[in-house]
């Protein structure tokens, strides 16, 4: 099968100017003195048709512009990228659209930009208009349009043109879990049509999900090309490592393509201090509801060393613990949690509701109750939050006394690379040739 995406040596670097005179003098003049970040470093790589292959790496890597430069919108400094086929890339919200044009005016406009005449953009505009669910506001100007409503006529347009290749820059990140599907759907459909997709994406699932082969880009060189779980699995260690000195460690392993003994199941022993915090983790999404009664405070997850984390390993054993003060006396008193992927699904949870013999049968006013639940983190790489909950009896039915959606979140960064799916139930394989 032949190469539908190829990329040989590319790299490409910008001057650090100071002020826009600089700017002028260096490419008027070919003048000056300059520094010069180094975005990309002779990259290589290539894509064969109807091969989907994901981009990962942290902020600042380059996966942003290796995707700009094979869409050609922008030049590498040495090096080349060429593209087989008709090609449509969502690189940037809203990019191609003119703010001033209405929703139908920018589908005839991008969609020719892309290369379909008048003729085939009529005859698939319903379906894009359908497709991008707004079709109450497609003739107003798109300036009037939310993040959400941009990106959905942007990609709609895009995928309804049938491209050979399809570049996708994080831009599915902003719809709603319902478009996402959506999304998630019709790229299976291009890909069963044997459309080439390149994305870049931060999500473990995603990646997983859609595509053959995956790119690790760190610092704008390639680290590993390799199979989804295994470039998934190096991306997450990598990005949580905050020592540069065993930062550097693990990439020149990953380099020499020492990275197998990551994956010896044996090997991931589970130890009292499993597990690392990183202060940015931190949930924005948090919602507390109005205390009726008692105020629950400071959620958070412990090791088996009782230090905080949430960064986790699979396998390891943790406690999601909070506080409860009590602003009134209560009686039958229970308490609940729950773990919740990102788009919302629950994973696993649990209450004292239902079992008596767990129930606090009376707290006092201004009593403090240290609530623990203690579980296994069989779950694979990804990002979960934790709801906690506390509830008793008032007038002889039970009530919520506080809750918080989204009170704390963790990130699984090393997990069983045989295991599928979201929960690791550790499954052995065993098999036996028979005659």
């Amino acid at each position: 099968m032949s190469n539908v995406i190829e990329v040989a040596s590319v790299s490409k670097s910008f001057a650090m100017c100071n002020s826009p005179f600089d700017l002028l003098k260096k490419n008027l003049f070919k003048r000056g003195d300059f520094e010069y970040f180094h975005a990309l470093k002779n990259v290589s790589f290539c894509a064969k048709q109807g091969e989907t292959v994901g981009i990962v790496g942290h902020n600042g890597s380059g996966k942003s512009t290796l995707l700009q430069i094979i869409a050609g919108t922008m030049t590498p400094s040495s090096g080349h990228a060429t593209v087989n086929g008709r090609v449509a890339a969502l690189l940037e919200l809203g990019s191609g659209f003119n703010p001033e044009f209405t929703g139908h005016e920018n589908i005839f406009f991008n969609a020719t930009l892309i290369g379909l005449s008048k003729k085939e953009i009529e005859q698939r505009y319903d379906d894009i208009v359908a497709f991008s669910g707004i079709e109450p506001f497609i003739h107003r100007p798109v300036k009037t349009y939310s993040s959400g409503m941009l990106l959905r006529l942007a990609f709609s347009v895009i995928i309804n043109t049938e491209p050979d290749v399809l570049i996708v820059d994080e831009a599915l990140a902003v719809g709603d879990d319902a478009f996402q599907r959506k999304c998630h759907a019709r790229l299976m459909q291009l890909q069963a049509r044997g459309a080439t997709l390149l994305f870049v994406s931060h999500s473990a699932g995603q990646v997983i999900d859609l595509c053959d082969s995956a790119i690790l880009l760190d610092r704008g060189e390639v680290l590993m090309q390799g199979t989804p779980k295994q470039v998934v699995h190096n991306y997450h260690k990598l990005l949580h490592m905050t020592d540069e000195s065993d930062r550097d460690a693990f990439r020149q392993k990953i380099l020499l393509g020492d990275f197998s003994s990551e994956y010896k199941k044996n090997e991931t022993k589970v130890t009292p201090d499993k597990g690392q915090f990183d202060d940015s983790l931190q949930p924005v999404s948090t919602v507390w509801y109005q205390p009726n009664g008692a105020i629950i405070s400071s959620p958070m997850i412990l090791n088996e060393a009782e230090n905080q984390v949430n960064l986790l390993e699979s396998r390891g054993k943790y406690q999601y613990c909070f506080s409860v003060t009590f602003q009134e006396e209560a009686f039958e008193v229970g308490f609940g949690m729950l773990i919740k992927m990102v788009n919302g699904t629950e994973i696993a949870g649990a209450t004292t509701i239902r079992n008596h013999e767990k129930r606090l049968s009376y707290v006092g006013k201004g009593q403090v109750v240290k609530v623990k639940f203690d579980f296994d983190c069989n779950l694979k790489n990804g990002t979960y939050f934790l709801n906690c909950g506390c509830s008793a009896l008032k007038n002889g039915e039970r009530v919520f006394l506080h809750r918080g959606v989204d009170a704390a979140m963790f990130t699984v960064i090393e997990d069983n690379p045989d295991a599928t799916g979201v929960v690791d139930l550790d499954i052995n394989l065993n098999t036996e040739v028979v005659a």
